[in-house]
């Protein structure tokens, strides 16, 4: 193919006008708090759909440190919540409930991420909305499930990890369990939940029927563990390699004079090419070299053959020398080295975006593009609160300030975060 073809213009040159994205026209509640379900909404929200975010007045979801810089704004909540609208309704009082009932009304799904059965607790749980929408799609994430022994016990995203046997799989070799550094728990479930609420709109779509749709925090990390637990639940417990992998070598991180790179040898051509690119070509064909299976056999020795090539060598020397050569390589960046890639600014995957105080930040864009029906983020994560007008008038239902000292009950008991 020409290089041309590969341009943005080439592929987004059928594009519609105008558009939200491909969700355009589909309504979504979001009863949801921290990082799983505000997610689920987010990708939602991203691909066009109208997600409003239903939040307890007195609580300000998602205001974790740090802050942006030059903002008072936190990361968390600017990163989780744009392209949606918030409305602030205290769902544990009967007017708040009555108010989001309606809004259900109007909605084509609803996801929460509140422990099992606190919904239900106050009123607008699965059962209460189908009442007022019998094809509702009403998804529900959570550390365990809607079902199971650990069914009400708390969760939070490191548990989960901790659980579910991803903890002990991660680090180097004779070390300490490590975490993830990102919510990888939360993350899937989101991810997880937003696919699921979909098929669910699709079957609802071809049949009229809406359901119940269950998402577990430990189900989603076990499910994209790149089938791991079958193995070890066969007898066959993977051991802990680090950056490693135990079906090719060479695969890791090499420390260079001034950084690392990471590089995989995944197919003896490529072992010939970095023989040759390290001034080693005898290596190529050589007995206990030239198949993976005979490299498997001597891990070490192999690795130590790639690490002392690489010490000798800036990160860019040897980025150089293996350029071209169909090997699989690259720096270990930050995620400030990352963000300043010429490939992201080209694939305008930081869009700057402005915030509900005026300040312009990047926020990293929807990951999946569209060529009919673009979508991208049309506003910043709005205050709490800051569309309730707006949206109980479009759903007719009348906005009623609370008197001068009353309040509403609020003898709740806290619940965890997903």
């Amino acid at each position: 193919m020409r290089d041309q073809d590969f341009g943005e213009q080439a592929f987004y040159r059928e594009a519609r006008g105008g558009s939200r994205g491909p969700l355009e026209g589909v309504r979504v509640l979001g009863v949801t708090k921290v990082w799983s379900g505000p997610l689920a909404t987010c990708v939602l929200a991203d691909l066009g759909a109208d997600v409003i975010s239903v939040e307890l007045p007195e609580k300000r979801d998602g205001q974790v440190p740090p802050v942006i810089p030059g903002t008072e704004l936190s990361w968390f909540r600017e990163s989780v919540h744009r392209n949606k609208r918030s409305v602030a309704l205290d769902l544990r009082a009967d007017e708040g409930r009555a108010r989001f009932l309606r809004l259900v009304s109007t909605a084509d799904m609803v996801v929460e991420n509140y422990r099992p059965g606190t919904l239900a607790e106050w009123g607008i749980g699965y059962d209460d909305c189908r009442r007022v929408r019998p094809d509702i799609v009403f998804v529900s994430v959570s550390g365990w499930g809607q079902y199971g022994p650990k069914t009400r016990e708390p969760a939070y995203d490191p548990v989960v990890q901790a659980a579910g046997g991803w903890m002990a799989q991660n680090g180097l070799p004779g070390g300490s369990p490590v975490r993830a550094p990102t919510f990888l728990a939360d993350e899937l479930a989101g991810l997880h939940a937003a696919i699921g609420g979909l098929a669910a709109l699709s079957h609802r779509d071809r049949t009229g029927e809406g359901q119940h749709v269950d998402v577990s925090m430990l189900d989603s990390l076990l499910f994209s563990s790149s089938g791991l637990p079958t193995l070890a639940a066969t007898g066959a417990p993977p051991p802990r390699l680090g950056n490693e992998t135990d079906f090719v070598v060479p695969s890791n991180v090499y420390a260079c004079s001034d950084g690392h790179v990471y590089l995989a040898v995944a197919l003896n051509k490529h072992w010939r090419a970095l023989a040759e690119a390290m001034g080693r070509p005898e290596l190529a064909r050589a007995p206990g070299y030239r198949t993976n299976e005979e490299r498997l056999a001597d891990r070490d020795g192999i690795n130590g053959i790639v690490a002392d090539w690489c010490s000798a060598r800036t990160v860019r020397e040897v980025l150089s020398e293996l350029s071209g050569r169909g090997l699989v390589v690259s720096a270990v960046r930050t995620f400030a080295e990352a963000a300043a890639d010429p490939h992201v600014a080209a694939r305008r995957t930081l869009v700057p975006t402005r915030l509900s105080d005026g300040t312009v930040v990047p926020l990293v864009a929807p990951p999946a593009r569209f060529s009919r029906t673009p979508t991208g983020i049309r506003r910043g994560a709005p205050a709490p609160g800051a569309d309730t007008a707006e949206v109980l008038a479009e759903a007719a239902v009348p906005e009623r300030r609370p008197r001068p000292g009353k309040t509403d009950r609020a003898d709740h008991a806290d619940h965890q975060a997903n």
